[in-house]
Order: structure tokens, then sequence, then C-alpha cells
């Protein structure tokens, strides 16, 4: 890896850029006169084998979405690692798209309602969901804790969590309580 080029501000990224012609370019939300969102969209559009990754504080979900909008191939936290850091370059180079797995939650959520809200889909409440993890969310409703879920089942204690852990990711839920709630609405249904 090699650094090219630094700015202090977004009127001189595009000038720049067709001038060093980088093959990724990091873009640091908190620098004076960035609007992250628009400065990608300009990249992208005029330079479109140019990566950018975003890089900053953790954004809002309105913030993700503008970032994919955009075209960004990737976020970078601040508190990033140097290893998070590299790896997120390492992977974009190589044609991936990189976000946090601190902001993955937020960004399904946000896709759920941004595609709800554009009218592009309808919410379907469990199309993935297994036999086994139906029934882990049923005794999750009724108070059961994973050993006692696992005992039940008969099943392995680290087998429950990672049912509980796919259920949370495939219904873009955070917690045990959002869960019961949603098994609840399920029996109401």
């Amino acid at each position: 890896m090699r650094v090219v080029a630094t700015l202090k501000n977004s009127s001189t990224v595009l000038p720049i850029a067709r001038q060093t012609k980088p093959h990724i370019i990091l873009l640091d939300g908190s620098l004076k006169n960035i609007k992250e969102p628009s400065v990608i969209t300009t990249v992208r559009k005029n330079l479109p084998n140019v990566k950018v990754i975003g890089m900053g504080f953790v954004p809002s979900q309105t913030e993700i979405i503008e970032f994919v909008e955009a075209g960004a191939s990737g976020f970078i936290l601040k508190e990033a690692t140097i290893k998070e850091f590299l790896g997120t370059i390492r992977i974009v180079a190589q044609g991936g798209k990189v976000i946090p797995p601190s902001l993955t939650d937020s960004l399904f959520s946000s896709v759920i309602e941004h595609a709800l809200k554009k009218g592009e889909g309808k919410y379907i409440s469990t199309p993935s969901i297994t036999k086994r993890e139906r029934e882990i969310m049923v005794l999750i409703a009724d108070g059961l804790s994973n050993k006692e879920i696992a005992d039940r089942l008969n099943i392995a204690w680290l087998t429950v969590k990672s049912h509980v852990h796919n259920i949370l990711e495939k219904l873009a839920l955070h917690n045990r309580l959002q869960i019961a709630m949603h098994s609840q609405e399920e029996k109401k249904n």
C-alpha cells in the first residue's frame, strides 16, 4: 500500500484523484467541507474504477444508507484497530464491500425500513427461520434461559446460543426481548 495524497477539503478530491489515479480513496467525514455522500457520488461518477471508503465515528442509520447509495465500498470506524483498518482496505481493493460488524444490525434495519418507505417490498415475518429456531423462539418467549432451552431440547448450550444468534441476524433484532415479542406477534397472526 502506498499513500499518494492527503487532502484537507473536498473541493480538491476529484482533481487530485485524476492526477494521482488512486485505487482507493479514504474519506474522513470529520474534515471540514466534507459531505461524504456527495463526494462519493462525484468520485464514483467521474472515476468509476476508484473505490471509496468512508471513515468516521458511528454513523446514523440514515448516513449508512446514504453511504451505500452513493457507492461507497466500505466504512471504517475511527476506533478501528490497525489490523481492522488495513483489512478493510485490502478487502475493498479486492472488490469486496465492508461494513464494521457493529453497524450491520443498523444497516439491515435501515434497508428494510428504506424499502418499505419506498414501497419496494413487503415485510415477510420469518421466511428463513428453521423449525428448530421457531422452537427456540417460543421457549425464549416462555422466559427460558439458553441452558434451560438446551436441557429441554436435549442439545448443547452452545448450539442454542448459535440458534439465538442466527435468529437475531435473520430477523434484524437486537436482543432476546425482541425475539420474545416477535414470537408473541407470530402467535397472534
